[in-house]
């Protein structure tokens, strides 16, 4: 680029002067100083060379008349100047770096597949995978510390030399497509030929897990429950046909809905012991979950409101009410055996509460074993609806008054409408997913905040899935140092130095730095393994 003097008309002091050069225009400052600048460009490249780009001059000058009005020190300051601008050379220095790489599909096609994904994508064998490179690879697994994988490029071309094209291999793609869409439609026959199956060979096999579930535990309280006021359901039932009373019928429509919602806990428990599939990879935990909020909805509806409606009608057409006695012995025997499977229930959470370092309150509240719960409640209704019950018939047959009996009903029906409400507001709050105890995310984040390789954390989120599940989530800063440290622990420092002497090039310098970076990346991947594994 050369510069044109322009010339100035007066003297400035600011941004005055305008420079033109080519099709370029700036605008420079001047302090009326004449300079005359002769220097030499150089431009070093990355590969070593020197390229000379000549030299340029530019003058600039004032108008005499003007320049005498300066005093001698000032011309003095501008004479040294204009000497240290002549002696120093103005140099370009370009910086040496990679060239940029594009990384295209080709280089994609190396990336690594399990052997699951080469047989499925492919439609490989397994023995055709035998004559691959094998390589091993940290797993992302825990029961597994590593795992072979292969090379994307070479079961690709095996996949080819199988089928002989691409044609022929997007053929047997379609064809299994089809066959699997076929075999979706025919799954109630199959589930059929499954069943038949296992009934042939049900006397050799092993009891099943869900089939175990109901003999331990939980299991066992729901179906000691379904038992008894199964019973209770028909002899109550017989009492209410002999006597008409309101209150009997409603502690007959009590036992009935418990029966029928603890036989869908049940439902709940072994639908919820289902291994986890495509459809669902989170397994089918909740089912416990959304089985009690069923059955509290099932408790208000069937239980709540036929009390309420029994009693109402009692209220607005009372009727007399034949002899109690039956009703006394059959509520006496009511009342002895739902306080059994209360108390099979209270022995059970008192057990789990124990496991979890809860109270027996919190355990409760929290919803941390929903079928148990639900049996708790349903019990404790029902001993209470028992006493209420009994209460309201003993002042029906000292007074002869039938209203006392309708009231008796009425005040089953608010018991169960209260017990009902209480299951659907913590059945929905653990549908919805709730966090963990502020106390227990506390500790979590203190493991991970005292780990050396932990920066630091933010985004804490933890979970409460159900079923003792929690889902934990925070965005880690990793330390690269203590990373790279502890890479450096494990190799041979002396080999290590050798390594760095012999790099001379660039191509040795990215050759040395990409095999050491993949191996601080999976260090990285073990760390974060670690952590996993002690947050477990």
């Amino acid at each position: 680029l050369r510069c044109q003097d322009a010339p100035l008309p007066r003297a400035c002091h600011g941004w005055q002067a305008s420079v033109k050069g080519g099709s370029l225009s700036y605008v420079l400052p001047c302090s009326r100083l004449p300079v005359q600048l002769m220097s030499q460009v150089r431009v070093y490249t990355s590969d070593g060379q020197k390229k000379d780009l000549g030299s340029e001059e530019t003058k600039g000058s004032v108008p005499e008349e003007t320049s005498h009005k300066l005093g001698k020190g000032q011309d003095t300051t501008k004479a040294d100047q204009k000497q240290s601008f002549l002696k120093e050379p103005i140099q370009v220095k370009v910086k040496a770096v990679l060239k940029k790489r594009e990384y295209g599909p080709k280089y994609t096609q190396n990336n690594f597949i399990t052997g699951v994904r080469a047989i499925n994508e492919f439609c490989l064998k397994s023995s055709d995978l035998d004559q691959l490179r094998k390589i091993r690879r940290r797993s992302p697994h825990d029961d597994t510390e590593t795992f072979t994988v292969y090379l994307r490029s070479d079961v690709e071309a095996k996949s080819l030399e199988v089928w002989g094209s691409p044609e022929a291999l997007a053929r047997e793609r379609k064809r299994r497509k089809e066959a699997e869409i076929k075999y979706r439609e025919n799954l109630f026959r199959n589930q059929r030929l499954l069943w038949e199956y296992k009934e042939f060979f049900g006397n050799t096999k092993p009891r099943s897990s869900a089939a175990a579930m109901f003999f331990k535990g939980p299991g066992k309280v729901v179906m000691v429950a379904i038992c008894i006021n199964g019973l209770n359901f028909f002899f109550k039932l017989l009492a209410w046909v002999y006597t008409g009373s309101a209150s009997m019928f409603s502690e007959a429509i009590h036992s009935l809905a418990d029966t029928c919602n603890q036989a869908l806990l049940a439902l709940g428990i072994s639908q919820s012991a289902r291994t986890p599939d495509p459809s669902h990879p989170y397994g089918f935990t909740n089912m416990r979950y959304i089985a009690s909020l069923i059955s509290g909805v099932g408790i208000f509806m069937m239980g709540a409101g036929l009390s309420w409606y029994h009693g109402v009608i009692g209220l607005l057409h009372p009727h007399p009410i034949e002899s109690l006695l039956w009703a006394y012995c059959i509520l006496a025997g009511s009342l002895v055996s739902e306080g059994a499977t209360l108390l099979v229930a209270i022995n059970e959470i008192r057990r789990s509460a124990r496991a979890k370092g809860l109270s027996f309150y919190q355990y409760v509240v929290q919803s941390r074993d929903p079928s148990t719960n639900v049996v708790l409640l349903e019990d404790a209704a029902a001993v209470l609806s028992v006493a209420v019950a009994a209460t309201c018939m003993g002042l029906t047959s000292l007074t002869g008054n039938p209203y006392y009996d309708s009231v008796g009903s009425l005040g089953v029906g608010t018991l169960l409408g209260t017990v009902s409400a209480f299951l659907i507001y913590t059945n929905t709050e653990a549908l919805l997913g709730r966090s963990i105890q502020p106390e227990q995310l506390q500790r979590l984040t203190e493991l991970l905040e005292s780990d050396p390789v932990v920066r630091a954390i933010h985004d804490v989120k933890a979970t409460d899935m159900g079923m003792s599940k929690v889902r934990f989530k925070a965005e880690v800063d990793f330390d690269g140092r203590v990373v790279t440290r502890s890479y450096l622990e494990k190799q041979d420092i002396e080999q290590l130095l050798q390594e760095i002497q012999q790099v001379k090039t660039l191509e040795e310098l990215e050759a040395f730095m990409l095999k050491h970076g993949e191996n601080i990346i999976d260090t990285l991947g073990a760390e974060v393994d670690r952590l996993e594994k002690d947050l477990k």
